[in-house]
């Protein structure tokens, strides 16, 4: 994720408290997807993905904002 900014990603989880928590709730989905994709039911594993990229999203935009 974001491999291209690291730099940025990596000031921002130390600078940015918002950025943080939108970091800590990404890899918690993301490990929930990754461990627990093949026994949830298709729905329930579509709407983690939404969240997983909507989170993704928001950090995205901050990111931007940072680096601009």
């Amino acid at each position: 994720m974001f491999e291209d900014q690291l730099q940025a990603v990596k000031e921002l989880l130390e600078t940015d408290k918002q950025f943080r928590d939108l970091h800590e709730q990404y890899q918690t989905i993301k490990n929930k997807v990754d461990t627990s994709g093949r026994t949830l039911d298709e729905f329930n594993l579509d709407k983690l993905k939404k969240e997983k990229l909507f989170l993704k999203d928001k950090m995205a935009m901050i990111l931007n904002h940072h680096t601009a």
